[in-house]
C-alpha cells in the first residue's frame, strides 16, 4: 500500500537522526517525578538527541499509571523535539535470554490469559490518543498477537503515524514484517533484535522496499546496522552517555571512515556493559549511568521492574559523558 502523506511526512523528518528511547527515572517504589523527568529529557535534547521516545521498552511504559504516562509525554512534548510514544504491551514474562525477569508482551500473550486481544487493542487505542492529544508526533506499537489489527486501529482512530517495533522478546516472523511495513500509517520499522544479525538485515531490506524508514534500534550491532542500510537510530543506549552515540552517527553521515570506526568501537564499549546478561537489567544500568553523570539523582535511578543485579554500578562511571544536570 502506499505510504499516508502523514506517515511520508515523519518518516522524512527523522531520516538521519537520533532519538533517545529515554528511561523513566524513578524510586525503588516506582514513583515518578514529572518535572525531574522533564529535566532529564531536555538534557537527552541538549547533548545530541534529535527526537525523544518515551514510555518504550527502555521507558517501562506498560507499567506505569496513565496519568504518569501523560505527564511524561507532555514534558517530551515541551522540549520541542520529534517525540514518538511507545503503546501497547503488558508486565509478561521474561524474554529469549531465559533470565527470569519480566518483560513487556502482548497483553492478550499467546494463551490469552492475561486478557482477550480486543481488550489490548483497545488499551492501544486508548493510549494513542492520549498520545496525540498531548502533541506526540508518532507512537510505536509494542509486539502482539494481531500487529495488522493493532496498527489498523490506532490508524483509523487517531491518524497518528506509527512505528512499527520488532523486539527481541517477541520477534515478528518475516512475512508479518513484510505486511505491517505497508500499511498507509507506518512511516518506519525499528528493528531491537540483540543478536540476531540476519534477522536485522532482512528486517531493514523489508522496509527499504516498501519505501518506509528503517529504524535501528540495536545497542549491540549499532555500527553494522548502520552499513546494513538504517538510515535512523531508536536506541536505548542513548538514555544515558547520548553523545556517545550521537558521534556515531555524525561520524556515519561524514566521510571519515576512521572516524566511524573510532566511534562505534567506544559504542560499542558502552554496549558491552550495559547490554549484557540479564539482558533486562540494561534499564537498571542506564539509569545508573544517567545518575553517574548527574542527569538524574540516585534516589531516582531504579528499575523495579527489572532484574536485581549483582554488579558494582560504579564501574559504569567510567563511560559518564556530559555536563552534570542535578545539583
Amino acid at each position: 500500500m502506499d505510504i499516508d502523506s502523514r506517515a511520508a511526512k515523519l518518516r522524512d523528518r527523522l531520516r538521519g537522526t537520533l532519538v533517545a528511547a529515554a528511561a523513566t527515572p524513578m524510586t525503588a517504589a516506582g514513583e515518578v517525578d514529572l518535572d525531574l523527568a522533564g529535566d532529564y529529557l531536555a538534557g537527552l535534547v541538549a547533548d545530541g538527541a534529535d527526537g525523544l521516545a518515551v514510555l518504550a521498552h527502555t521507558g517501562r511504559g506498560p507499567f506505569l499509571a496513565p496519568e504518569v504516562r501523560a505527564g511524561v509525554i507532555a514534558r517530551a512534548v515541551a522540549t520541542g523535539v520529534p517525540v514518538i510514544v511507545g503503546v501497547g504491551g503488558s508486565p509478561g514474562t521474561a524474554g529469549p535470554s531465559d533470565s527470569g525477569t519480566a518483560g513487556p508482551s502482548d497483553a492478550a500473550g499467546p494463551s490469552g490469559a492475561a486478557g482477550h486481544a480486543g481488550e489490548a487493542v483497545d488499551r492501544m487505542v486508548a493510549e494513542a490518543r492520549v498520545a496525540a492529544d498531548l502533541g506526540a508526533d508518532a507512537v510505536m506499537v509494542f509486539p502482539t498477537d494481531d500487529p495488522w489489527a493493532a496498527h489498523d486501529a490506532i490508524w483509523r482512530s487517531t491518524g497518528l503515524p506509527m512505528i512499527a517495533f520488532d523486539l527481541y522478546v517477541r520477534p515478528y516472523p518475516l512475512g508479518v514484517l513484510r505486511r505491517l511495513v505497508r500499511h498507509p500509517g507506518v512511516a518506519g520499522l525499528k528493528t531491537a533484535l540483540l543478536s540476531d544479525a540476519m534477522g536485522c538485515q532482512e528486517a531493514i531490506a523489508v522496509t527499504r522496499e516498501a519505501g518506509r524508514l528503517p529504524i535501528t534500534g540495536e545497542d549491540r550491532m549499532f555500527g553494522p546496522s548502520l552499513l546494513w542500510g538504517a538510515e535512523a537510530a531508536l536506541v536505548g543506549i542513548a538514555a544515558a552517555a547520548v553523545e556517545v552515540t550521537a558521534e556515531v552517527m555524525t561520524a556515519f553521515a561524514g566521510s571519515d571512515l576512521r572516524g566511524f570506526e573510532r566511534a562505534s568501537a567506544r559504542l560499542d564499549r558502552l554496549a558491552a556493559a550495559t547490554f549484557t546478561e540479564p539482558m533486562e537489567g540494561y534499564v537498571q544500568r542506564m539509569l545508573w549511568l544517567a545518575a553517574a553523570e548527574g542527569r538524574i539523582p540516585d534516589s531516582h535511578a531504579h528499575d523495579p521492574y527489572g532484574p536485581d543485579l549483582a554488579e558494582d554500578r560504579a564501574l559504569l562511571a567510567a563511560f559518564a559523558t556530559g555536563a552534570a544536570r542535578m545539583s
